[in-house]
């Protein structure tokens, strides 16, 4: 990890190493140890907010002993058309649209955090849901594959067609929906997803290279994770200036990448020797 880190960085990667290493890793406090690294004044009692705001979120469901498209049409009613939680294309450009405290604060984020808010409150209050990662647009689902129900949290929670889905797979990738878009996906992969979109997020703006840092940082602590990202940490490492950690962190990737492309690994060392010359 980043040299010089603080106590309280130290300590939040400490807990969110061990969160995701748990045998059922908790996706709000992943989220919540995740918010608390990108905004220093998410103190303890703000983390234990998010989680007691989600709890009374659960108790405000009625309860419903329907099948999936009744649990969809509760949290449709409760979080989109009365709590207003929703999304817009302006969301795509903050990163407090990525931050599940700021999410619950605002009722605005990207696909993924309004569908951690969906599941997270569904789940207290005992529905089948999971996430679904549609191409470039996260959903959530509700029930068993033969009777799944679909829903979109970013338009407030709509249910889901068959046509709907498809035309969202079609508008991101211009090529028809596969059944294997509509599996589950475990809470580790979200977050994975979630700091994907932060690094997305940083790679546009140089001045916050030290966000895509510590996403980086992050994702290197779930138990999978690309091995691609060792070497975009070194590169970023490079480019903040930290010449000999970063040439130290290529040399490393070359080494486990020189097995099966030899090639690519004299490239990597090529820029290790690169990043030290910067020293001189």
């Amino acid at each position: 990890m980043s040299p010089h880190l603080s106590p309280r960085s130290t300590e939040l990667r400490r807990r969110f190493a061990e969160e995701a290493r748990s045998e059922r890793p908790d996706l709000a406090q992943l989220c919540v140890l995740l918010a608390a690294q990108a905004d220093g004044s998410l103190d303890e009692a703000g983390m234990d907010a998010v989680q007691i705001e989600l709890d009374e979120l659960a108790g405000r469901l009625p309860f419903r002993p329907g099948g999936p498209r009744s649990w969809a049409t509760a949290l449709a009613e409760l979080l989109g058309s009365k709590l207003g939680f929703h999304g817009v294309a302006a969301d795509y450009q903050r990163l407090e649209s990525s931050l599940l405290h700021e999410v619950l604060r605002r009722r605005r984020g990207l696909p993924i955090l309004l569908s951690v808010v969906w599941m997270e409150v569904a789940r207290r209050a005992g529905a089948p849901v999971y996430g679904v990662a549609l191409p470039g647009h996260f959903v959530v689902g509700f029930g068993d594959p033969g009777e799944q129900v679909l829903a979109d949290p970013f338009g407030s929670g709509r249910v889901l067609t068959g046509p709907d889905a498809e035309l969202l797979v079609a508008g991101a990738t211009g090529a028809p929906m596969d059944p294997s878009m509509l599996r589950p996906v475990d809470p580790l992969e979200v977050v994975l997803r979630i700091l994907n979109n932060i690094r997305a997020w940083a790679a546009t703006r140089p001045e916050c290279s030290d966000v895509a840092l510590w996403a980086i940082e992050l994702s290197l602590l779930l138990p999978s994770h690309p091995a691609r990202l060792r070497y975009e940490r070194a590169q970023l490492l490079v480019q903040r200036g930290d010449f000999v950690t970063g040439a130290v962190e290529l040399e490393s990737y070359a080494e486990v990448i020189g097995a099966v492309d030899t090639s690519a690994a004299e490239r990597v060392l090529g820029q290790a020797r690169a990043a030290r010359a910067m020293l001189n």
